[in-house]
This record gives structure tokens, sequence and C-alpha cells, in this order.
């Protein structure tokens, strides 16, 4: 059984854009690159599990998705980092979804496609779905980042993250999962 971090997409990974569909605004957060690399080298498969619900409300096309999506790769490929798969539910709030976030349904996937041990596994993000997700997984730790939305998410709803470890940004929840990783061996 492998260990994985699963990462929200925006906000967590790339600058938040509000439903974005054009490649050419993809913008990685400062240190990603960095900090994806060392989850990497500690061992770690790297899965994105995104909700883009401006699909199923008819922002942009799947179409549009995959070509983002198909850039971030571009763009984290060239600085060695290998993203093993990308889960995304594009309905919206109100459709019903299999793997919408804080659905656990694309971390169980992993496990089984992938034999991702889920209990040795990190969730990182920066919504309260997105720990939420990780925690009805069973992973070992959900992250609460704070670019993105997390700050805000943070302040507004501070009791839900009794459990949860909250970092600035993904290069510091990084250092986190890496000392951890040495703690548990």
């Amino acid at each position: 059984m492998i260990r994985a971090v699963f990462l929200d997409r925006d906000g967590t990974l790339i600058v938040e854009r509000n439903y974005l569909s054009d490649p050419a605004q993809v913008e990685l957060l400062p240190g990603v690159p960095g900090a994806l690399k060392r989850l990497q080298d500690a061992g770690f498969r790297l899965f994105i599990v995104t909700n883009q619900s401006g699909i199923g409300r008819g922002y942009y096309t799947l179409e549009d998705l995959r070509r983002v999506n198909a850039r971030l790769l571009h763009d984290l490929a060239r600085e060695e980092v290998h993203i093993e798969h990308i889960y995304y539910a594009p309905e919206a709030p109100d459709q019903p979804s299999r793997g919408r976030k804080p659905s656990p349904q694309f971390l169980f996937d992993a496990r089984d496609e992938f034999g991702v041990d889920l209990a040795r596994s990190y969730m990182v993000g920066d919504k309260l779905a997105d720990v939420e997700c990780g925690w009805n997984a069973g992973v070992r730790r959900s992250i609460l980042v704070r670019t993105g939305y997390g700050a805000e998410v943070e302040r507004r709803s501070a009791d839900k993250f009794a459990q949860a470890t909250i970092a600035g940004d993904l290069p510091e929840a990084a250092a986190w999962i890496v000392s951890d990783l040495r703690e548990v061996g």
C-alpha cells in the first residue's frame, strides 16, 4: 500500500480565479512546485481532488476543465512533479454527485485503483469540504491551508477545525507532513 497526499486544486495549488476556464490564467501559488517535489521525494504519490461546479452551472465546459488541467500538469512536469491522477466532480452543489467533496468517494477510488493506504495519507485544501473529505475517508490528517478561501473559512468556522491541522500555505503543509512522516515511520 502506498502513501498519498490528496490536494485540492484552486486556492491550494493555483491562484483562486472563481470558475477558472482559461488555461492562460493558471498561476501556481508561491512555493507549490517545491512543496510538491518535497512530498514526492518523501515517497508520497500526489492526487488532485477538485469540485468543478462551474461545469454543472454552465459557466464553462468539460473541455475547458481539461485544458486548464493540462496546463497545470504541464507546469508541474517542468518542475519534475508528477500528479498521479486528477479526480473532479463537475456537478453543481444541488445536483446528485458521486464524488463532490466532502464525499470521500474519490479517495476510496484512489485506494482501490492505486493501492493507496488512506490511514497513512493526507488531504490538503482551502475549504471545509476539503478537510471533511479527508476526515470522511479516514486519512491520517486533513490540513487546511490559509491560501485561497482558507483564511476566511478558518475565521468563519474556527470551531470546526479542532481536529484539523492549519498551515499558512502548501509549503508549510508539506513540511508538516514530512515531519509527521518521520514521527510515524
